[in-house]
């Protein structure tokens, strides 16, 4: 490479539950630098689970549920020789997170409730139970590395 890789710049914890991950969320699912707006967004979904469930603490369902989410292996696409294999790879940690906050996200946009808070609470819900899209979505990236399991000797 000729440049250097950039610095990963810590982020603040967030001011209602004191917690990096929350930050971390809350700007994937920000839209046009509208911050405050996606904090409130996910301050009501969480409110909205625990009241659901009866229990008072909603982050840790959410918590819960992005693990649920999190895929431990990925297929990346490799041309050897003219024909382009879908290898499985090993996902590193920081991106595992990643990748399940944008599929919560992305399949609670998708959904058909109210507001952007109720169908966030309804996917995070979902996941914590093992169902929904973006557990559908983990286990169709999972299927999908078991099947091209034999080209896991193309590495990279």
């Amino acid at each position: 490479m000729r440049k250097t890789r950039a610095k990963k710049r810590p982020l603040l914890p967030d001011p209602r539950f004191n917690d990096a991950l929350v930050t971390r969320f809350v700007n994937n699912l920000m839209y046009s630098g509208k911050k405050s707006t996606a904090y409130s967004v996910f301050y009501e979904a969480i409110d909205i689970v625990s009241q659901k469930t009866g229990e008072g603490n909603g982050l840790e369902l959410w918590k819960e549920a992005l693990n649920n989410v999190m895929p431990h292996v990925e297929v990346r696409s490799r041309r050897v020789g003219g024909a382009t294999f879908q290898i499985p790879v090993p996902i590193r940690p920081d991106r595992k997170v990643s990748v399940a906050m944008k599929w919560l996200i992305a399949f609670s946009r998708k959904r058909n409730e109210k507001s952007m808070a109720a169908r966030l609470a309804a996917e995070i819900l979902a996941a914590s139970k093992e169902e929904g899209a973006a557990v559908k979505k983990r286990q169709d990236t999972h299927k999908m590395a078991e099947a091209n399991k034999a080209f896991s000797f193309f590495k990279f």
